[in-house]
């Protein structure tokens, strides 16, 4: 099975509660990539510009899924965390030291002021990424963005928001933030592989969401540097469903 295959199965899986009677749901998105230069972002899907950190023989796989995961409710209700071993996807992938789990809402939430995307639509969007062959042992910040992936990184954009943060760039933890955002943190293992996934309660807005973006470090969560996660080393194209 390809790793394509073999990840988008064991996201789907995380949707739903499978069972003979229940079909998993097909991916809105999905893209499966091997990084190639930055000079080549225009034929390319993946790019990379770190090859230190995402060298050109590293893989990516990137999946959206409409609707919301049955199986994170779950665990959400009792009170499981990925990271202690209830993850079936991590199993997959060769147990990836750190997966993002589901966000839900809290008070904490951005107010309804500014654009938001649209509400209450199929019950939100789950996201999950994968990569191997990057460095090892290292904690990258993955976060959506709102342009296609270019010869520059800063071609993509800012991070998407489902709230628009009027001041940019938006480093207000009002705004950025994993509830308003899409991040995507990972930790790979000794081999360079890694996985995350998430769930915001909310839709991308149609062709606002464009790339995901892989920074140099651990996003940044405090005020006046909320979202920040430093350079940006490698983006992927992914065609984003609204």
């Amino acid at each position: 099975m390809s790793l394509a295959m073999a990840v988008t199965a064991a996201a789907a899986a995380s949707m739903v509660a499978v069972s003979p009677a229940v079909s998993p749901p097909c991916p809105a998105a999905m893209v499966h990539a091997t990084f190639a230069s930055a000079s080549q972002a225009r034929d390319h899907k993946a790019v990379t510009y770190d090859t230190k950190l995402v060298p050109l023989s590293a893989k990516v796989v990137v999946v959206e899924f409409l609707g919301k995961p049955r199986h994170y409710e779950h665990e959400h209700e009792h009170g499981h965390e990925y990271e202690h071993g209830h993850d079936h996807d991590h199993q997959h992938m060769g147990g990836a030291a750190r997966s993002t789990p589901t966000q839900s809402p809290s008070p904490q939430s951005p107010s309804p002021q500014g654009t938001q995307s649209p509400q209450g639509k199929g019950q939100g969007t789950f996201v999950g990424v994968w990569v191997r062959g990057v460095k090892a042992h290292h904690t990258f910040g993955v976060h959506v963005h709102t342009k296609p992936c270019g010869t520059m990184p800063d071609d993509s954009g800012p991070h998407y928001q489902n709230t628009k943060d009027p001041k940019q760039p938006s480093v207000n933890p009002k705004y950025a933030n994993p509830r308003n955002e899409v991040w995507l943190d990972l930790t790979t293992n000794g081999h360079g592989e890694g996985y995350a996934k998430t769930h915001v309660d909310w839709r991308f807005r149609d062709s606002e969401a464009r790339s995901v973006v892989i920074h140099e470090h651990a996003t940044a969560t405090g005020k006046g540097h909320a979202g920040m996660a430093g350079t940006r080393v490698a983006c992927v194209k992914v065609p984003f469903k609204g």
